[in-house]
């Protein structure tokens, strides 16, 4: 009898023992994906003339290997250091100097549970190279987060949004100041320029090799597309945006975040506060696409939105992130410096 009671003592505590390594494996795996920061190699380098222009146009992200475009930073920045300051005037909500032209507007509609809060940055730039991108703590990879008001004070940013949170996801196209770091094809991108120019793309139709051939110096791989060829896209029914752990449609009223251009180096940067009781439900992406189209956006694209959406300007975030005013951590941003 003692010998029946200590086996299925045994045999419990081993039930015991797997159950709780199964969960804690599970848990462990959950985490590893979605908490614990990953820095990732990058897939390739530019050929020496992309990084050249690249290192000219902003700060060279962590993770690069030391090649002939780590030298050149250095010598950009002592250029920099010498070169003579531009003639910058600047308030709460414009700054204009010879290279940088930016008006932003707050901007209501609506009233009590329909009331609509957003704000709508015009920015027109002398040079492509004034429009860039940043990662969170200056490093690429899976779960590196920052706010945007930090990555943006970090790169001297005077314009800042946040950008597509690749740092969620481990697909997608991910091109940033002409680097490529991440080349796996799953949606409908958006390429930017060194011309100034910007366009929706499919990442399984078109590859990364071309775009950088074509002179692409930054992809982001969130949407949907909002507007194409002056047209805003109407069919958003069931748009999902990954097949991560609880993803759902995004097809409702959420505080949203997206980048439209009017004509080459002339971009709109939209950012819409949301879930705020008689300050902003937020927008539907129907909505965001006509709001885009109305402001003469030709093409337009979505990016990460909910918490994550938030507007930085000379030192300050504009609008009024997560619901609280609080800001979200996220992988990245699009910023407009000197």
């Amino acid at each position: 009898m003692n010998n029946k009671k200590k086996k299925s003592k045994r045999i419990l505590l081993i039930s015991l023992t797997l159950s709780i390594a199964t969960v804690g494996g599970i848990l462990y795996g959950l985490a590893d994906r979605y908490l614990i920061p990953h820095v990732e190699e990058v897939v390739a380098q530019p050929s020496t003339a992309a990084a050249v222009s690249s290192t000219a146009s902003g700060r060279q992200s962590a993770g690069t290997t030391k090649t002939a475009a780590a030298n050149t930073s250095t010598n950009t920045e002592s250029a920099a250091s010498t070169a003579p300051a531009v003639n910058a005037t600047s308030d709460d909500w414009n700054y204009k100097s010879d290279n940088v032209d930016i008006s932003i507007k707050q901007v209501e509609t609506g009233t009590g549970a329909d009331k609509m809060t957003y704000y709508v940055a015009d920015v027109q730039l002398k040079s492509a190279s004034n429009l860039r991108t940043a990662f969170a703590n200056n490093s690429f990879g899976r779960n590196i987060t920052e706010h945007t008001s930090e990555i943006a004070s970090a790169n001297n940013a005077i314009l800042a949004i946040n950008g597509d949170y690749y740092g969620f996801r481990n697909d997608g196209v991910v091109i940033r100041n002409g680097t490529l770091y991440r080349d796996e094809p799953a949606r409908d991108g958006l390429a930017l320029f060194g011309d100034g120019t910007m366009k929706s793309y499919n990442e399984e139709e078109v590859s990364a090799e071309d775009l950088l051939a074509q002179g692409v110096t930054n992809t982001f791989s969130f949407g949907p597309v909002l507007v194409k060829d002056g047209t805003a896209v109407q069919d958003f029914d069931n748009v999902k945006i990954d097949t991560n752990f609880g993803n759902r449609t995004i097809d409702e009223a959420n505080p949203r975040t997206g980048i439209g251009i009017i004509s080459p180096n002339h971009y709109v940067f939209v950012v819409v506060d949301g879930r705020q009781q008689n300050y902003s439900r937020g927008v539907t992406l129907n909505e965001f696409a006509n709001l885009f189209e109305d402001l003469g956006a030709t093409e337009a694209y979505n990016l990460d939105g909910g918490g994550s959406s938030t507007m930085y300007f000379m030192g300050r975030v504009v609008n009024s992130p997560g619901g609280k005013g609080q800001e979200r951590g996220v992988s990245d941003i699009i910023y407009v410096g000197e």
